[in-house]
């Protein structure tokens, strides 16, 4: 797939999505989310990819916010379009079958932190900044912020940060839980890959499964999260990656998964 402002290759099963307008620190505008939305759509409807990776081109910046210039134009009803833009395709990111992970190379502001939150990790480097400062604008955020914000860090920490328009540094996220792993620079890449690689030897199957029941169960009480943990279950069952994983475990030797989500 071509795009203007997205880079977009994919190898051992492993595709990886890269903001790419650096002369704006790839801030986000209607144009990308409309190429990030159709470079989702593809990735899911590829049975051969198990993990996607996304970063931002330089070393200053994953995602330094919406376009500020493109937002200064709209009025309200054209605010709202490109807010519903944003958290559609956000939530195509959130709800893609496969594992996301985040590598934050720089800025993550704005919509560039609401895009690695949507993610199902974040691996980040020691320059990383994460915030969500559109208050300063005077505005709030509008891709999913106050709402996956709360989710993962608790409300009072989510409103301090959304109130206030503070950013957090790498070491800091990582406390807050925001991100799971800080890396030099010069390292990140190579630790994302290297996690991404282990993933994407699991079952594809069985990493859906186990996706969908963490984050639908995550809405609902226990009782019913455990209910849902169990129809995944049964349901890899039914899939040929796990007959390969137990016959392998009995013959002692490494799987090999070469299930597909359409078997």
């Amino acid at each position: 797939m071509d795009f203007k402002h997205l880079l977009f290759d994919v190898e051992g099963g492993i595709a990886r999505i890269t903001f790419n307008r650096p002369k704006v620190m790839n801030a986000l505008n209607a144009e990308l989310l409309e190429e990030f939305t159709e470079a989702l759509a593809g990735v899911a409807d590829d049975e051969d990819i198990r993990v996607l990776l996304l970063t931002g081109s330089g070393d200053k910046a994953f995602v330094a916010g919406a376009d500020i210039s493109e937002l200064a134009t709209y009025n309200a009803l054209q605010a709202k379009y490109f807010s519903q833009k944003g958290q559609a395709a956000i939530g195509a990111l959130q709800q893609l079958p496969i594992p996301a992970i985040a590598a934050v190379n720089g800025y993550a502001l704005g919509g560039g932190t609401e895009m690695a939150l949507a993610c199902d990790f974040v691996y980040a480097s020691e320059n990383a900044v994460f915030g969500l400062p559109e208050i300063t604008l005077g505005i709030i955020p509008g891709f999913g912020g106050t709402q996956r914000l709360p989710r993962l860090v608790g409300p009072n920490v989510a409103k301090e940060m959304i109130f206030t328009g503070k950013m957090v540094d790498a070491k800091e996220a990582l406390r807050l839980g925001i991100a799971n792993k800080v890396c030099a620079p010069d390292a990140l890449m190579d630790e994302v890959q290297k996690t991404a690689g282990r993933i994407a030897t699991m079952g594809k199957a069985s990493l859906r499964a186990a996706k969908q029941a963490v984050n639908r169960g995550l809405n609902t009480d226990l009782d019913t999260g455990c209910h849902i943990e169990n129809d995944a279950f049964a349901l890899c069952m039914a899939s040929p990656d796990s007959r390969e994983g137990t016959k392998a475990f009995l013959e002692k030797r490494k799987p090999v998964f070469k299930g597909r989500l359409n078997e």
